[in-house]
Order: C-alpha cells, then sequence, then structure tokens
C-alpha cells in the first residue's frame, strides 16, 4: 500500500510581487513531487487562496455581508491556485488528477489512483488548513504538513511582539490555547494554524507540522519523517 502525505500550502507561497523567488520555488517543488512519484508515493497538496482570495473579497466587502457568500469567493481563489499548481505538475508528466476535487471525499478517491491530487477549498467555513487536516486524516497519513510563510508556531505573533517565543515541538492542547479551537476565522482572514484545524486535527488525533515552506528543503525533510526546522505538533 502506498504511503500517502498531505501538504497544506499557504496562498502566500504563490505570490507574485516575489516572481524570482517563486519561479525557484516552483522549480524545486516540482523536483520534490517527482522525487516522491518516482519512490512510489501519494502526495495531496491543498493550497491557500493567498492574494487572488484576499483581491476578490477586498472587491466586494463594503457590499456583501454574508460570510459565506465572502467564503465562496475565497473558496474560488483557492481553486485558482491549486489549477496553477495542477497544470504546472501535469506540463512534467506527473501523475496528477486531471481535475481540482471539491470535496474532501471527492480528493480521497482520487488519491487512490493518482500519484497527486491538489486542490482548493471546499466548503464557507473551512480553511484549506482544515481541509489538509481532514484530508490527511482520510488518506491516514502519518501527520498534516502546514507549510507557510512563518518559520514556527510562536507564543505570540512575532509581528507584533519582540518577547514571541518560538516552539520546537508542543501538543495540539497547546497549540489550541495560542489559536483557540473550532472558531472559524473571518473570510481573507489568516492565522498560523486555523482555529477549526486545530479542532479537527483534536478529533482526528493527527499530528501536525508547522514550518516555512519557501524553503523546500524543510517541506521534504518533515515528509520523510527527517527532523525539520519548524514546530512539531503531537496529538
Amino acid at each position: 500500500m502506498s504511503i500517502s502525505h498531505v501538504v497544506a500550502l499557504g496562498g502566500s507561497l504563490l505570490r507574485p510581487e516575489e516572481a524570482q523567488q517563486r519561479s525557484r520555488w516552483f522549480g524545486l517543488l516540482r523536483q520534490m513531487v517527482v522525487h516522491l512519484e518516482g519512490n512510489g508515493r501519494r502526495l495531496g497538496l491543498v493550497v491557500g487562496g493567498g492574494l487572488p482570495a484576499r483581491e476578490g473579497i477586498g472587491l466586494v466587502k463594503d457590499l456583501i455581508e454574508d460570510r459565506h457568500r465572502l467564503d465562496e469567493i475565497g473558496i474560488a481563489g483557492t481553486r485558482l491556485n491549486a489549477t496553477v499548481l495542477q497544470q504546472l505538475l501535469q506540463s512534467i508528466g506527473c501523475d496528477v488528477a486531471p481535475v481540482v476535487p471539491t470535496s474532501v471525499e471527492q480528493a480521497r478517491s482520487l488519491m487512490d489512483r493518482h500519484n497527486v491530487v491538489v486542490m482548493g477549498g471546499t466548503v464557507p467555513g473551512h480553511t484549506t488548513d482544515t481541509v489538509a487536516v481532514k484530508l490527511a486524516a482520510a488518506v491516514q497519513a502519518r501527520h498534516c504538513i502546514i507549510a507557510t510563510n512563518v518559520a514556527y508556531v510562536h507564543s505570540k505573533d512575532p509581528r507584533y511582539h519582540d518577547d514571541a517565543e518560538p516552539f520546537v515541538s508542543m501538543t495540539l492542547d497547546e497549540l489550541g490555547a495560542i489559536t483557540g479551537v473550532g472558531v472559524p476565522l473571518d473570510p481573507g482572514a489568516s492565522a498560523v494554524v486555523d482555529p477549526m484545524a486545530v479542532e479537527a486535527a483534536m478529533d482526528a488525533s493527527l499530528d501536525l507540522a508547522v514550518l516555512d515552506g519557501r524553503d523546500i528543503a524543510r517541506l521534504e525533510a518533515a515528509i520523510d519523517g527527517q527532523p525539520f526546522e519548524g514546530t512539531l505538533i503531537r496529538a
């Protein structure tokens, strides 16, 4: 039976204003996927909305009050980003599912038949972190990796607190005390780990790994079960 891995890729990793870094990142990501595919492993990539989602929501946020409608716009942004990566990987011959799934169950089924599945969001109220955790549980992955633009989970937001301390390891309960548990984020908002995802990981007794996905070497080490620079969160 093939080993399955699931990674939540923050939409910030695809930021268009970092064109040179993005091209290098795309190239290294493709190398990693080819390596995993060559070793007979399966990979689910769940991509965040990033700038396209924020821009879409920003266009109408003053005109639409219904958060579910705003979430639908954000979900469309995640699926756009997922399509970008899907086509990028298909262009080099990877066995990527030909559709971007719209549910965890569809993604799980596609992972039975393809080496790589790329998807975005599913339903309003669930961020892509939550989708990734649910998919990881469905395919019995060892853990769910959350690759974002920060290196660690911190005790406080390091953007605003100089005394924020990074964690190398922690428990899900400790993470929940920092992020909250089961409270949906506002449309377009972000957190190092979404509180809904924390709740889903608790329900599934699933370990998490949080790392800076701009460094593909860290991501590859975490996938391989090797020591990595980041935060390991034990169930």
